[in-house]
């Protein structure tokens, strides 16, 4: 977690869980401590994708 950051100003980003097993995220979001931006993790995969970008990005 120390290296990933906020695609959109390079900021911490904090974990918030919904759902994990015993070491992985299943199901949650990481949250800019600056800007509030949320960026969701599904099926354990997080989504770095810029806000606009989201939309159109294929499942």
């Amino acid at each position: 977690m120390e290296i990933v950051r906020c695609p959109m100003d390079k900021q911490e980003l904090e974990l918030e869980v919904i759902q994990r097993t015993d070491d992985e995220v299943l199901e949650g979001r990481l949250v800019c401590s600056e800007c509030g931006e949320e960026y969701p993790i599904e099926e354990g995969i997080p989504n770095l994708l810029p806000p606009d970008m989201r939309e159109d990005a294929p499942a």
